[in-house]
Protein backbone atom coordinates (compact mmCIF):
# COMPACT_ATOMS: atom_id res chain seq x y z
CA UNK A 1 0.00 0.00 0.00
CA UNK A 2 1.24 3.83 -0.84
CA UNK A 3 -0.25 6.84 0.98
CA UNK A 4 0.72 10.33 1.79
CA UNK A 5 0.56 11.52 5.18
CA UNK A 6 0.89 15.32 5.81
CA UNK A 7 2.99 16.17 9.18
CA UNK A 8 1.82 19.42 11.19
CA UNK A 9 4.57 19.70 13.78
CA UNK A 10 2.82 23.09 14.89
CA UNK A 11 4.54 24.57 18.20
CA UNK A 12 6.46 23.72 21.64
CA UNK A 13 7.30 20.16 21.79
CA UNK A 14 5.01 19.53 18.81
CA UNK A 15 7.86 19.08 16.29
CA UNK A 16 9.20 16.28 19.17
CA UNK A 17 6.62 14.06 19.31
CA UNK A 18 5.84 14.57 15.87
CA UNK A 19 9.35 13.16 14.62
CA UNK A 20 8.86 10.05 17.36
CA UNK A 21 5.42 9.06 16.07
CA UNK A 22 6.99 9.74 12.52
CA UNK A 23 10.28 6.98 13.02
CA UNK A 24 7.33 4.63 14.67
CA UNK A 25 5.12 5.31 11.93
CA UNK A 26 7.45 4.41 9.28
CA UNK A 27 8.91 0.96 10.91
CA UNK A 28 5.35 -0.07 11.42
CA UNK A 29 4.71 0.84 7.95
CA UNK A 30 7.67 -0.62 6.20
CA UNK A 31 7.94 -4.13 8.23
CA UNK A 32 4.39 -5.17 6.55
CA UNK A 33 5.26 -3.72 3.03
CA UNK A 34 3.66 -0.25 3.18
CA UNK A 35 4.76 3.01 1.60
CA UNK A 36 4.46 5.85 3.18
CA UNK A 37 5.32 9.48 1.79
CA UNK A 38 5.43 12.55 4.11
CA UNK A 39 5.41 15.92 3.40
CA UNK A 40 5.63 18.86 6.30
CA UNK A 41 3.75 21.71 6.83
CA UNK A 42 2.88 24.88 9.18
CA UNK A 43 0.07 25.14 11.44
CA UNK A 44 0.02 27.45 14.58
CA UNK A 45 2.22 30.38 16.05
CA UNK A 46 5.02 28.80 13.62
CA UNK A 47 2.70 29.37 10.87
CA UNK A 48 1.50 32.86 11.98
CA UNK A 49 5.65 33.79 12.57
CA UNK A 50 6.34 33.09 9.18
CA UNK A 51 3.32 34.11 6.94
CA UNK A 52 0.99 35.69 9.00
CA UNK A 53 -1.84 33.15 8.96
CA UNK A 54 -2.38 30.63 11.30
CA UNK A 55 -3.45 28.04 8.71
CA UNK A 56 -1.71 28.73 5.22
CA UNK A 57 -3.23 27.74 2.13
CA UNK A 58 -0.60 25.42 1.37
CA UNK A 59 -1.17 23.76 4.20
CA UNK A 60 -4.56 23.24 3.85
CA UNK A 61 -3.97 22.21 0.21
CA UNK A 62 -1.79 19.48 0.93
CA UNK A 63 -4.09 18.20 2.86
CA UNK A 64 -6.71 17.91 0.77
CA UNK A 65 -4.09 15.72 -1.63
CA UNK A 66 -3.29 13.73 1.36
CA UNK A 67 -4.82 10.44 3.09
CA UNK A 68 -4.21 11.44 6.55
CA UNK A 69 -2.28 14.53 8.41
CA UNK A 70 -0.07 13.93 11.94
CA UNK A 71 -0.20 16.82 14.09
CA UNK A 72 1.78 17.97 17.05
CA UNK A 73 0.48 20.76 18.92
CA UNK A 74 -0.29 24.22 17.86
CA UNK A 75 0.52 27.40 20.63
CA UNK A 76 2.63 29.19 23.71
CA UNK A 77 2.92 32.01 25.17
CA UNK A 78 4.28 34.29 22.30
CA UNK A 79 0.66 34.18 20.95
CA UNK A 80 -1.10 34.22 24.09
CA UNK A 81 -3.08 37.47 24.16
CA UNK A 82 -6.58 36.23 23.65
CA UNK A 83 -7.78 39.36 22.10
CA UNK A 84 -5.09 39.32 19.44
CA UNK A 85 -7.04 38.98 15.92
CA UNK A 86 -4.66 35.81 14.70
CA UNK A 87 -4.16 33.24 17.13
CA UNK A 88 -2.81 29.67 16.96
CA UNK A 89 -5.75 28.11 17.83
CA UNK A 90 -7.41 29.62 14.81
CA UNK A 91 -5.50 27.07 12.78
CA UNK A 92 -7.21 23.91 14.50
CA UNK A 93 -10.89 25.77 14.20
CA UNK A 94 -10.03 26.35 10.12
CA UNK A 95 -9.07 23.00 9.41
CA UNK A 96 -11.65 21.18 11.49
CA UNK A 97 -14.24 23.79 9.26
CA UNK A 98 -12.66 23.64 5.92
CA UNK A 99 -11.55 19.66 6.11
CA UNK A 100 -15.34 18.56 7.43
CA UNK A 101 -13.45 17.17 10.43
CA UNK A 102 -16.51 16.65 12.30
CA UNK A 103 -16.07 13.51 14.56
CA UNK A 104 -12.99 14.05 17.29
CA UNK A 105 -12.40 10.14 18.63
CA UNK A 106 -10.48 10.01 22.26
CA UNK A 107 -9.39 6.66 23.79
CA UNK A 108 -8.78 6.78 27.18
CA UNK A 109 -8.00 3.65 28.49
CA UNK A 110 -5.69 2.06 31.81
CA UNK A 111 -2.28 0.93 32.00
CA UNK A 112 -1.97 -1.58 35.73
CA UNK A 113 1.90 -0.73 35.62
CA UNK A 114 0.75 3.36 35.66
CA UNK A 115 -1.90 2.79 38.31
CA UNK A 116 0.45 4.87 40.84
CA UNK A 117 0.24 7.93 38.54
CA UNK A 118 -3.24 8.25 38.46
CA UNK A 119 -4.83 9.81 41.14
CA UNK A 120 -7.69 7.56 41.68
CA UNK A 121 -7.51 4.34 43.80
CA UNK A 122 -6.35 1.38 41.39
CA UNK A 123 -9.67 -0.06 42.47
CA UNK A 124 -11.53 2.70 40.00
CA UNK A 125 -9.25 1.84 37.37
CA UNK A 126 -9.23 -1.54 36.73
CA UNK A 127 -10.42 -2.14 33.11
CA UNK A 128 -11.12 1.47 31.87
CA UNK A 129 -11.39 1.43 28.56
CA UNK A 130 -13.29 4.27 26.42
CA UNK A 131 -13.71 5.98 23.63
CA UNK A 132 -15.34 9.44 23.48
CA UNK A 133 -17.15 10.84 20.30
CA UNK A 134 -16.68 14.05 19.87
CA UNK A 135 -19.26 16.36 17.45
CA UNK A 136 -16.20 18.93 16.52
CA UNK A 137 -17.66 21.42 14.13
CA UNK A 138 -20.74 22.68 15.58
CA UNK A 139 -22.13 23.95 19.14
CA UNK A 140 -20.92 27.09 20.99
CA UNK A 141 -16.89 27.16 19.57
CA UNK A 142 -18.61 27.47 15.87
CA UNK A 143 -20.84 30.51 15.36
CA UNK A 144 -19.97 31.52 11.66
CA UNK A 145 -23.01 34.03 11.36
CA UNK A 146 -22.60 37.86 13.20
CA UNK A 147 -25.91 36.94 15.04
CA UNK A 148 -24.70 33.77 16.60
CA UNK A 149 -21.56 35.20 18.06
CA UNK A 150 -21.40 38.53 19.49
CA UNK A 151 -19.39 41.30 21.99
CA UNK A 152 -21.05 44.78 22.26
CA UNK A 153 -18.64 45.74 25.44
CA UNK A 154 -21.56 45.15 27.81
CA UNK A 155 -22.47 41.78 26.94
CA UNK A 156 -20.76 38.83 24.74
CA UNK A 157 -22.57 35.87 23.70
CA UNK A 158 -22.12 32.40 21.54
CA UNK A 159 -24.72 30.40 20.55
CA UNK A 160 -25.05 26.55 21.05
CA UNK A 161 -26.26 25.33 17.46
CA UNK A 162 -26.77 21.99 15.98
CA UNK A 163 -28.68 20.54 12.93
CA UNK A 164 -30.21 17.45 12.90
CA UNK A 165 -27.71 16.50 10.19
CA UNK A 166 -25.21 17.51 12.31
CA UNK A 167 -26.08 15.35 15.15
CA UNK A 168 -26.99 12.37 13.15
CA UNK A 169 -23.80 11.83 11.74
CA UNK A 170 -21.67 11.89 14.62
CA UNK A 171 -24.17 9.49 16.62
CA UNK A 172 -24.06 6.97 14.06
CA UNK A 173 -20.57 6.98 14.34
CA UNK A 174 -20.32 6.49 17.58
CA UNK A 175 -22.98 3.76 16.89
CA UNK A 176 -20.82 2.06 14.26
CA UNK A 177 -17.80 2.06 16.48
CA UNK A 178 -19.57 0.44 19.45
CA UNK A 179 -20.78 -2.31 17.53
CA UNK A 180 -17.30 -3.58 17.58
CA UNK A 181 -16.40 -2.81 21.21
CA UNK A 182 -18.51 -3.72 23.99
CA UNK A 183 -21.92 -2.49 22.62
CA UNK A 184 -22.62 0.58 24.95
CA UNK A 185 -23.43 4.08 24.16
CA UNK A 186 -23.24 6.47 26.73
CA UNK A 187 -25.13 9.61 25.13
CA UNK A 188 -24.35 13.37 27.04
CA UNK A 189 -26.23 15.70 26.84
CA UNK A 190 -28.20 18.51 28.92
CA UNK A 191 -32.00 18.13 27.66
CA UNK A 192 -33.75 19.21 31.29
CA UNK A 193 -32.05 22.92 30.06
CA UNK A 194 -30.95 23.17 26.90
CA UNK A 195 -32.98 22.72 23.28
CA UNK A 196 -30.00 21.55 21.55
CA UNK A 197 -30.03 18.96 23.85
CA UNK A 198 -33.21 17.67 23.79
CA UNK A 199 -32.58 17.82 19.89
CA UNK A 200 -29.91 15.69 20.47
CA UNK A 201 -31.53 12.60 22.82
CA UNK A 202 -34.47 12.78 20.41
CA UNK A 203 -32.22 11.86 17.30
CA UNK A 204 -30.04 9.40 19.42
CA UNK A 205 -32.90 7.81 20.66
CA UNK A 206 -34.17 7.09 16.69
CA UNK A 207 -30.70 6.00 15.71
CA UNK A 208 -30.84 3.71 18.73
CA UNK A 209 -34.12 1.67 17.55
CA UNK A 210 -32.09 0.63 14.16
CA UNK A 211 -29.42 -1.09 16.75
CA UNK A 212 -31.39 -3.13 19.09
CA UNK A 213 -28.05 -5.40 20.37
CA UNK A 214 -26.62 -1.84 21.19
CA UNK A 215 -27.20 -0.92 24.62
CA UNK A 216 -27.82 2.93 24.94
CA UNK A 217 -27.97 5.30 27.89
CA UNK A 218 -28.70 8.72 28.82
CA UNK A 219 -26.57 10.96 30.74
CA UNK A 220 -26.86 14.49 31.66
CA UNK A 221 -23.39 16.38 31.50
CA UNK A 222 -23.05 16.68 35.29
CA UNK A 223 -23.65 13.58 36.10
CA UNK A 224 -21.85 12.03 33.46
CA UNK A 225 -18.94 14.26 34.88
CA UNK A 226 -18.94 12.69 38.28
CA UNK A 227 -19.47 8.90 36.74
CA UNK A 228 -16.20 9.29 35.04
CA UNK A 229 -14.28 9.85 38.24
CA UNK A 230 -16.28 7.01 40.26
CA UNK A 231 -16.72 4.49 37.77
CA UNK A 232 -14.85 5.25 34.99
CA UNK A 233 -15.14 1.26 34.48
CA UNK A 234 -18.70 1.23 33.60
CA UNK A 235 -18.24 3.38 30.37
CA UNK A 236 -17.51 1.90 26.37
CA UNK A 237 -18.41 4.99 23.81
CA UNK A 238 -19.04 8.20 25.07
CA UNK A 239 -20.55 10.19 22.45
CA UNK A 240 -21.61 14.10 23.44
CA UNK A 241 -21.54 17.80 21.70
CA UNK A 242 -18.72 19.56 21.08
CA UNK A 243 -17.89 22.26 24.46
CA UNK A 244 -19.61 18.87 26.94
CA UNK A 245 -16.95 16.80 24.90
CA UNK A 246 -13.91 18.98 25.23
CA UNK A 247 -14.53 19.24 29.03
CA UNK A 248 -14.79 15.89 29.57
CA UNK A 249 -12.67 14.16 27.73
CA UNK A 250 -9.55 16.47 29.62
CA UNK A 251 -11.36 15.50 32.87
CA UNK A 252 -11.25 11.73 32.27
CA UNK A 253 -7.32 11.93 30.89
CA UNK A 254 -6.59 11.94 34.55
CA UNK A 255 -7.72 8.38 34.44
CA UNK A 256 -4.39 7.17 32.60
CA UNK A 257 -1.95 9.43 34.68
CA UNK A 258 -0.74 11.83 32.06
CA UNK A 259 -1.96 13.78 29.32
CA UNK A 260 1.50 12.54 27.54
CA UNK A 261 -0.41 9.31 26.71
CA UNK A 262 -3.51 9.90 24.83
CA UNK A 263 -4.09 10.52 21.31
CA UNK A 264 -6.84 11.48 19.57
CA UNK A 265 -8.37 11.27 15.85
CA UNK A 266 -10.57 13.85 14.28
CA UNK A 267 -12.31 12.23 10.86
CA UNK A 268 -14.18 13.36 8.05
CA UNK A 269 -16.70 11.35 6.48
CA UNK A 270 -14.29 10.04 4.02
CA UNK A 271 -10.79 8.79 4.09
CA UNK A 272 -9.02 11.60 6.01
CA UNK A 273 -8.36 12.09 9.02
CA UNK A 274 -6.48 14.47 11.27
CA UNK A 275 -4.40 12.92 14.14
CA UNK A 276 -2.87 14.78 17.60
CA UNK A 277 -1.84 13.37 21.14
CA UNK A 278 -4.58 15.71 23.81
CA UNK A 279 -1.71 17.39 25.43
CA UNK A 280 -0.44 20.76 24.78
CA UNK A 281 2.82 22.59 23.35
CA UNK A 282 4.05 22.34 26.89
CA UNK A 283 6.54 25.03 26.09
CA UNK A 284 8.41 24.84 29.46
CA UNK A 285 10.04 22.05 28.18
CA UNK A 286 10.27 22.40 24.82
CA UNK A 287 13.26 22.04 23.41
CA UNK A 288 14.41 19.59 26.25
CA UNK A 289 13.87 16.34 24.87
CA UNK A 290 11.87 15.71 28.06
CA UNK A 291 8.13 15.50 26.07
CA UNK A 292 6.62 12.13 26.61
CA UNK A 293 5.73 10.46 22.83
CA UNK A 294 3.47 8.39 23.35
CA UNK A 295 0.35 10.34 22.75
CA UNK A 296 1.88 10.97 19.34
CA UNK A 297 2.64 7.51 18.59
CA UNK A 298 -0.64 6.12 19.49
CA UNK A 299 -2.03 9.03 17.12
CA UNK A 300 0.03 7.35 14.40
CA UNK A 301 -1.89 3.92 15.66
CA UNK A 302 -5.19 5.48 15.28
CA UNK A 303 -4.03 7.52 11.85
CA UNK A 304 -2.79 3.76 10.65
CA UNK A 305 -6.61 2.37 11.45
CA UNK A 306 -9.02 5.04 10.35
CA UNK A 307 -7.68 6.19 7.21
CA UNK A 308 -5.42 3.55 5.77
CA UNK A 309 -7.53 0.80 6.99
CA UNK A 310 -4.05 -1.20 8.35
CA UNK A 311 -5.82 -2.62 12.04
CA UNK A 312 -2.68 -5.05 12.36
CA UNK A 313 -0.27 -2.28 11.86
CA UNK A 314 -2.07 -0.28 14.07
CA UNK A 315 -2.33 -3.23 17.16
CA UNK A 316 1.13 -3.55 16.59
CA UNK A 317 2.13 -0.04 17.26
CA UNK A 318 -0.42 -0.35 20.22
CA UNK A 319 1.24 -3.42 21.74
CA UNK A 320 4.95 -2.12 21.54
CA UNK A 321 3.49 0.98 23.30
CA UNK A 322 2.24 -2.12 25.89
CA UNK A 323 5.66 -3.56 26.01
CA UNK A 324 7.63 -0.49 26.37
CA UNK A 325 5.25 0.39 29.72
CA UNK A 326 5.92 -3.03 30.98
CA UNK A 327 9.09 -3.01 30.50
CA UNK A 328 9.33 -0.22 33.16
CA UNK A 329 10.22 2.59 30.62
CA UNK A 330 8.88 5.89 32.00
CA UNK A 331 9.36 9.27 31.20
CA UNK A 332 9.24 12.42 33.29
CA UNK A 333 5.75 12.95 33.65
CA UNK A 334 5.35 9.21 34.56
CA UNK A 335 7.53 9.71 37.40
CA UNK A 336 10.72 8.01 35.11
CA UNK A 337 13.76 9.61 33.32
CA UNK A 338 13.52 8.51 29.66
CA UNK A 339 13.52 11.34 27.56
CA UNK A 340 11.84 11.50 24.20
CA UNK A 341 14.54 9.56 22.08
CA UNK A 342 14.54 7.00 24.55
CA UNK A 343 10.97 6.29 25.05
CA UNK A 344 10.39 6.10 21.43
CA UNK A 345 13.64 3.75 21.01
CA UNK A 346 11.43 1.36 23.74
CA UNK A 347 8.64 1.25 21.59
CA UNK A 348 10.73 0.36 18.12
CA UNK A 349 12.56 -2.40 19.85
CA UNK A 350 8.87 -3.57 20.82
CA UNK A 351 7.73 -3.45 17.00
CA UNK A 352 11.16 -5.46 16.39
CA UNK A 353 10.20 -8.11 18.59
Amino acid sequence: MKARVVLLPGDGIGPEVVAAARAVLERAASRAGHALAFDEHLIGGAAIDATGEPLPASTLEACRGADAALLGAVGGPRWDDPRAPVRPEQGLLAIRRELGLFANLRPVRTWPELADASPLKPDRLAGVDILFVRELTGGLYFGPRARERGEDGERAYDTMLYTEGEIRRVVALAFRLAAGRRRRVTSVDKANVLESSRLWRQIVLEIAASHPDIAVDHQLVDSAAMRIITSPGAFDVIVTENMFGDILTDEASVLSGSLGLLPSASLAEGRFGLYEPIHGSAPDIAGTGAANPLGAILSAAMLLRHSLGLDAEATAIERAVDAAIASGARTRDLGGTLGTEAMTAAVLRGLAG
